[in-house]
């Protein structure tokens, strides 16, 4: 059985077409990932600014860069409209639930004001009061001397105890490192959760014990010499609950802290987010002229696929012509043309898009997977990409129109 003549060019034709819309559609699907990914992260990002239940950060250069963490946390908290001053020391040490050693993340506090510098989110992972003895931490410290007795009271995630089958009651030894013989037992005396953001093992097996504790074990208490150190990483300042959205007060306090510590770094929130968001703001820019590339490419694909439509169909329109069909009319046939196949592109794009990100979250690494899972796809914002790609798409369709209105009658019936 043949064929009929015409379905050769008609094949040829949808080829054509499925090409096209192939073309645009990946050049939509980068923006897409690149947009709802790198937007999700910032989004998350600012949340947690926004929801962190302090406002003031202190922070020194170099690792564990403040001194007299204790001292200055008195001095900070006895300003104006500070709520509380919660100095914070994170290092990596051994825990030896059965035996063997494995690595976690401990972080050293001063349990009252710990839990007054929480968000209300992280706040409802970890138990109120802290059970870890002595809640302003100073017995141990003992005014700088270390002499005072001890609390050896840990609390341990979640991820961690399940994993090591450790119960609450149960001795831990702790470690500066993988020498068992320099180690103290701890008794757990609680459990907390781990957010979502959390990343691996590493960042899901913690241990929050108190900072004098964590000091002495792993030497940021006293130099050899018996010269004070109390090292922290941070400094985490609370204002009272009337002074949290007063920008006034907030620029007053962290001026007053930045007198008392010239060379350390004072930042409020409000502050980083500023700064967040004008990385994002950079960040989407990037993204746009990256995409412009692939974008570039589809449309010239798509504004060849028309002119070849309009080489290959020159006799049609030279009849239509002669019958007096007016230009415009053949001019709003190929921009038709042209939108419906940036319209399908666009849309099958999107939804590459989404089913890479979905991809990622499934299938990549873990730091791939983690950022994936936080992507956000605004419609608005995917709407006005779609929008964009259409409007340029009437632009790669002109070319198409000036070939066909420059067809020559006579010619194209001979």
């Amino acid at each position: 059985m043949r064929r009929p003549r015409g379905w050769r060019p008609l094949r040829h034709v949808r080829l054509q077409q499925v090409l096209a819309v192939a073309a645009i559609a990946t050049a939509v699907a980068l923006p897409v990932v690149l947009l709802s990914v790198g937007g999700g992260v910032s989004s998350h990002e600012l949340a947690d600014l926004e929801n962190a239940g302090y406002q003031i950060v202190v922070s020194a250069a170099g690792e564990h860069g403040i001194s007299g963490a204790h001292g200055l946390s008195d001095r900070i908290q006895a300003v104006g409209s500070v709520a509380a001053a919660s100095p914070v020391l994170s290092v990596p040490i051994d825990a030896f639930p059965g035996g063997g050693a494995t690595p976690v993340l401990a972080e050293g506090v001063v349990p009252a004001p710990f839990v007054a510098t929480l968000g209300p989110a992280e706040s409802s992972l970890f138990p109120s009061p802290l059970p870890l003895g002595d809640p302003t931490d100073r017995t141990h410290f003992d005014n700088g001397t270390y002499a005072g007795p001890a609390t050896d009271d840990v609390l341990i995630s979640s991820p961690l105890a399940d994993a090591d089958h450790i119960a609450v009651g149960a001795s831990l030894l702790l470690s500066p490192g993988a020498n068992q013989s320099l180690g103290t037992e701890y008794r757990v005396t609680g459990t907390f959760g781990v957010a979502p953001a959390a990343l691996g093992p590493t960042g899901a097996f913690a241990v929050v014990l108190p900072l004098s504790n964590l000091q002495v074990m792993t030497g940021y208490a006293l130099s050899p010499s018996g010269a004070l150190i109390d090292a922290a990483d941070t400094v985490e300042v609370a204002l009272v609950h009337s002074a949290e959205v007063q920008p006034s007060t907030l620029s007053h306090v962290s001026s007053e802290i930045q007198s008392m510590v010239p060379f350390y770094g004072v930042s409020s929130l409000s502050q980083q987010a500023q700064q967040l968001q004008a990385a994002s703001g950079v960040l989407t820019g990037f993204y746009l002229a990256l995409s412009s590339v692939g974008l570039v490419v589809g449309l010239l694909f798509l504004a060849l696929v028309l002119v070849r439509r309009v080489e290959s169909g020159r006799r049609a329109i030279g009849i239509r012509r002669a019958l007096g069909l007016p230009g415009r009319w053949i001019a709003g046939d190929i921009l038709a043309s042209g939108t419906a196949l940036a319209v399908v592109g666009s849309v099958v794009g999107v939804a590459g898009g989404y089913l890479i990100v979905a991809a990622l979250a499934a299938w990549g690494s873990s730091a791939v997977q983690e950022a994936a899972r936080l992507a956000v796809f605004v419609p608005s914002t995917l709407a006005a990409l779609v929008a964009g790609v259409v409007a340029l798409s009437l632009a790669a369709s002109a070319a198409a129109v000036r070939v066909a209105l420059r067809v020559d009658i006579t010619e194209a019936l001979r």
